[in-house]
């Protein structure tokens, strides 16, 4: 199996055993949140020689993590499981650990780079328009938009900057909008 060219950022051990099972790859463990200068510049490094995929759980301190690498070492690509695809088989937490071989191929496949700089396609009134933003079921909708974007599960003061930073197209947006409509009907 030919070896991935960047290296993988994940939170454990854990989370290299599992991506090991999936792919030929590298990786910096940050050892949790607890990400100290050491890591950030092992980090660093990793993107200048190489280029870096941030891989980190689906929760608050899996987020915490890729928004500190991201501010500190930029042009990482991002790579993401949805909560489902990161849920143990039996027992409790949700990780990187948890995923199929196959569901973390796939997030590394469809790795993205975030642009912080880029214009607005999509602006907060057409998320308040399409349900994402406050009311019932919105939370549902942007966790199903995350998984259908590719670009992770947010809330809703982050889906604007995120779908930003990834640049995602009005055309993507409103494809991804009337797949999920559909789907509601038919459920």
């Amino acid at each position: 199996m030919k070896k991935l060219k960047e290296i993988i950022v994940v939170e454990g051990k854990d989370d290299t055993v599992a991506i090991k099972r999936a792919v030929n790859a590298d990786t910096i463990e940050t050892n949790g949140s607890a990400l100290n200068e050491s890591v950030i510049d092992q980090v660093k490094l990793a993107q200048q020689m190489r280029g870096v995929i941030i891989f980190t759980d689906p929760d608050f301190p899996g987020q915490k993590i890729r928004n500190t690498i991201t501010e500190q070492v930029p042009g990482c690509k991002h790579a993401f499981l949805s909560k489902q695809e990161a849920l143990p088989k039996s027992g409790r937490g949700i990780g990187v650990e948890h995923a199929s071989p196959e569901a973390i191929r796939n997030a590394l496949k469809e790795a993205q780079t975030m642009d912080e700089d880029a214009g607005e396609e999509i602006s907060k009134e057409e998320l308040m328009d399409a349900g994402l933003i406050g009311g019932a079921g919105a939370r549902e909708r942007r966790e199903q938009l995350g998984l259908l974007l590719k670009i992770g599960f947010t809330n809703g003061k982050q889906l604007y900057k995120r779908l930003k930073m990834f640049q995602i197209t009005s055309n993507d947006f409103y494809q991804a909008l009337k797949k999920m409509d559909q789907e509601e009907e038919h459920a």
